[in-house]
């Protein structure tokens, strides 16, 4: 831990999520080879800040997988992932794939850094449809956990 009670590789990882999610949002705006979006988010400012190799596996998991996410997340939601607001869909794509593929990070951790990176990038409400959908869904994807 840190001075500020941060653990920085936590810190690290939290940079690694808002760069995936801003990569998948790009994805989805202009479609693109996802190498290509990887490369391209090598040269963000913050990349130094980040673990680079969760971006890069987040990015490359959820890219190589999003059908597959969105099947499993529609199952939780009113409305088709296709319909969703591509922030929204890239902040549940990050959360849902955590849940699934890091069980090392606590199931309330991946909601709370969604709900966040919601409120930071997504429409006013937005947040709220986010933790729903990913309680529902740690529910069925971390039953032991809660």
């Amino acid at each position: 831990m840190s001075r500020g009670g941060i653990n920085p590789a936590s810190a690290r990882r939290a940079v690694a999520r808002k760069l995936a999610m801003q990569a998948l949002y790009r994805w989805q705006i202009n479609a693109a080879p996802w190498q290509d979006v990887v490369n391209e988010f090598a040269d963000e400012e913050d990349m130094r800040k980040a673990d680079r190799g969760y971006f890069n596996q987040m990015v490359t998991d959820i890219c190589g997988t999003s059908e597959a996410l969105d099947a499993a997340l529609a199952g939780f939601m009113d409305r088709k992932p296709t319909e969703l607001d591509p922030v929204e869909r890239a902040v549940l794509w990050v959360g849902a794939h955590e849940l699934r593929s890091s069980p090392d990070v606590p199931y309330r951790v991946v909601i709370n850094e969604a709900i966040g990176l919601a409120r930071r990038f997504g429409a006013t409400d937005s947040h709220k449809f986010v933790n729903a959908v990913l309680d529902k869904a740690a529910r069925e994807l971390r039953p032991l956990e809660r």
